[in-house]
């Protein structure tokens, strides 16, 4: 098992549960989540940069 930093854009969404399961949906992708924060919104372009740190076997 390794640990992996990964960063992603998601596009922001109309409410916090859809933003909740984009988050999730790119987590899974990338493998099992440590931890992760949502370190930066940029509204102009309604994305928010997602950190993580995720584990991979």
């Amino acid at each position: 098992m390794t640990t992996h930093f990964i960063t992603a854009e998601i596009p922001l969404q109309e409410t916090p549960k859809a933003l909740q399961d984009a988050v999730a949906e790119v987590l899974n992708q990338e493998g099992e989540p440590l931890r992760w924060a949502i370190a930066e919104l940029d509204l102009e372009k309604q994305t928010a940069t997602l950190e993580a740190v995720v584990t991979r076997v």
